[in-house]
């Protein structure tokens, strides 16, 4: 990427008008990108005011019908109408801390080396990050749940049009696609200060559960091998697993971390993903 550049952001939602107000006022504060912003809003069938909030802060909207809504889909939709050459992908829930935010973001994406970049306050071992981690293939495949997000990331679209998001995937889009890029000598940059606020802290138990299944669906239909999907595994890592937490005894209590242990042990057990919707 050469010259002046910037990122057509590309935000996908479904009725969720009052955070997607927030997410639009915040994107239009954004400053230090010489190339300009492009906002590209992808709605799967709001029934609120989603789209005309959309229309309101200029963005571009495109639509998919609701039946046929895949995240990658989703994402690969609005790519097609986006004219930068960095592509980023934003949850309407989720929310800059910053006006330099998207210029760091873009900025991590600047060397020829790099597919994508989002941000973490956490290393994939569960330490606290002070300084950006450089991930490879070798550290995606041993910690295949840590690295690039789609809630707020960025990758280079010229790689996104040799190879689109998996459509055919419940979830994970983001960690397979980077992992394909990874295998041919890619890195992917994780940098905390590219973290955004993106909450999920509010997120019924149920909610935790039907994520954390889909997501161990999608991971069965690109990771090598069957998963181990016995009770023992589930065992071992409610006892064993207890990265970002305070100690082992809050997180072996914690009903979230349950909920989520168990949609995780469901989906194992479920198996790869179905094909998607036609």
């Amino acid at each position: 990427m050469q010259g002046s550049v910037g990122a057509s952001v590309i935000i996908r939602v479904r009725d969720e008008q009052q955070s997607l107000e927030r997410c639009l006022t915040l994107l239009g504060a954004q400053r230090g990108l010489s190339g300009g912003v492009e906002v590209i809003v992808v709605d799967s069938g709001s029934e609120d005011q989603s789209v005309a909030v959309a229309e309101r802060h200029d963005a571009r909207v495109a639509f998919v019908p609701t039946h046929r809504f895949t995240f990658g889909g989703a994402l690969n939709q609005g790519a097609q109408l986006a004219r930068h050459d960095v592509l980023v992908s934003l949850s309407a829930h989720a929310f800059p801390r910053d006006d330099g935010w998207l210029a760091r973001l873009v900025g991590a994406v600047s060397d020829p080396d790099v597919a994508c970049a989002c941000g973490d306050v956490f290393g994939p071992d569960g330490d606290r990050l002070t300084t950006p981690v450089a991930q490879d293939a070798a550290l995606a495949r041993r910690r295949p749940e840590w690295g690039f997000s789609n809630a707020a990331g960025a990758v280079r679209a010229e790689l996104w049009r040799r190879r689109p998001f998996r459509a055919d995937l419940p979830g994970c889009e983001d960690k397979e696609w980077a992992l394909h890029w990874l295998d041919q000598g890619y890195r992917c940059v994780v940098d905390p200060r590219l973290v955004i606020d993106h909450d999920h802290t509010h997120d019924s138990l149920r909610g935790i559960y039907a994520r954390a299944r889909r997501e161990a669906i999608a991971s069965a239909g690109f990771l090598p091998g069957a998963p181990d999907a016995g009770a023992g595994r589930l065992a071992r890592e409610w006892w064993s697993d207890t990265r970002w937490y305070e100690s082992a005894a809050r997180a072996r209590l914690s009903h979230r971390r349950a909920a989520r242990l168990l949609g995780a042990h469901a989906g194992r057990r479920a198996g790869p993903p179905r094909p998607a919707p036609t």
